[in-house]
């Protein structure tokens, strides 16, 4: 290392020591020639993956703005935060692994959907809702249809299909008949 008083190339290590944080190791050098010290510190160079829009904006990756779409996605599903963060955190291993650091936002959402294909179906088209931006009804009946095709053609290519609950299990949910009708009164029981 170049010795900031007189230009020497030539130094000794004197001290290494890590960072609080971890991330730098701090070196203390003494320079060959003039027997001035120095501080250099070293640190991991990182290239951030960063997100290209369809509008051509780049952003850096965010992990809580994935875990922020993953949360509303899986709202009131039987999907664990642990699940979810395990998920962001494989997805974003995924994306290190690259050797390019430019992933399109089009790509990263595929990959996420698939993941959700597995993990929850609902959650799945609450996430494909938004991020394919469905206009309107037809496109949103034209998605679960597609769904429920890949499921039956699963089914018939030997997987088996989730199981139907117990007749006794399924109790009856009163509605209005009507618009603008109340619910239907629902039979209370005292306890004794």
């Amino acid at each position: 290392m170049r010795c900031p008083f007189c230009g020497h190339l030539e130094d000794k290590v004197v001290d290494s020591r890590e960072s609080r944080e971890g991330d730098s190791i701090r070196r203390r050098r003494e320079c060959l020639s003039c027997a001035r010290r120095f501080t250099s510190y070293e640190r991991v160079e990182e290239v951030p993956l960063v997100i290209l829009k369809k509008d051509g904006r780049r952003e850096p990756f965010d992990r809580q703005k994935v875990m922020k779409g993953l949360l509303l996605a899986c709202q009131k599903r039987p999907v664990s935060l642990a699940r979810i963060e395990q998920l962001v955190g494989d997805l974003h291993a995924r994306l290190m692994e690259r050797p390019d650091r430019e992933i399109r936002s089009r790509e990263l959402g595929e990959l996420i959907m698939d993941e959700l294909k597995g993990l929850d179906q609902v959650a799945y088209v609450r996430f494909a809702s938004v991020y394919r931006d469905f206009k309107d009804l037809p496109d949103f009946v034209k998605a679960l249809e597609g769904l429920m095709h890949k499921e039956a053609a699963g089914a018939r290519n030997g997987a088996t299909p989730a199981a139907p609950p117990a007749p006794e299990a399924v109790k009856p949910v009163p509605q209005a008949l009507f618009p603008g009708e109340a619910e239907a009164p629902v039979p209370r029981t005292r306890k004794k």
